[in-house]
């Protein structure tokens, strides 16, 4: 059983969000530690799916984050194609070892095709919602949307619109790049 379509747990984060007067409520991710990120959040709250409440788990994040994380990504794919023993830092076996000289040379590599994918404009992004409902707790839902910043008012506007069935997506196809200066 999902706890996500428990009623109690429905009724425990309409609760939360009540205290919290909001339509929703922050997770708190064990892996997210800067307080300054502004470019995605993620949160929970309670709707209906398939004509049954539930509560749903979602990460909204800006396109531009959208865009850099597969940007990166791909030239990642490509450095492992140049140095098919590069492992990237955060995949890494404790028992990694790597020269200063190879970890150099793939850090130039990764940034020269990071440059080449956003100069080509490779890889661009639309705002989407991605629906998972074989999520573990409740309804997953990925949120990307063409916005500066995901703040309380992106985030509570964005749901008002999702749980009156009335999200107007933005068709338009973006890319970035990162020497754009950040606003």
């Amino acid at each position: 059983m999902n706890p996500g379509f428990d009623p109690e747990e429905i009724a425990l984060l309409k609760e939360e969000c009540k205290a919290e007067n909001s339509n929703f409520i922050y997770v708190e991710d064990e892996f997210e530690d800067d307080d300054d990120n502004n470019e995605h959040a993620h949160v929970q709250f309670v709707g209906t799916y398939k004509n049954q409440e539930v509560i749903f788990d979602a990460l909204i994040y800006t396109l531009r984050l959208h865009h850099s994380t597969l940007v990166y990504d791909e030239a990642l794919e490509r450095l492992k194609k140049e140095m098919p023993n590069y492992i990237s830092q955060d995949e890494r076996p404790a028992n990694y070892k790597i020269s200063e000289e190879q970890e150099d040379e793939a850090e130039l590599l990764l940034t020269e095709f990071i440059e080449e994918i956003e100069e080509n404009e490779e890889i661009t992004v639309r705002e989407h919602v991605e629906i998972d409902d074989k999520f573990e707790y409740g309804v997953g839902l990925e949120v990307g949307l063409n916005k500066t910043e995901i703040n309380d008012k992106v985030i509570s506007d964005f749901i008002e619109a999702y749980t009156a069935g009335k999200v107007e997506l933005d068709p338009t196809l973006f890319s970035f790049t990162g020497s754009e200066d950040e606003d």
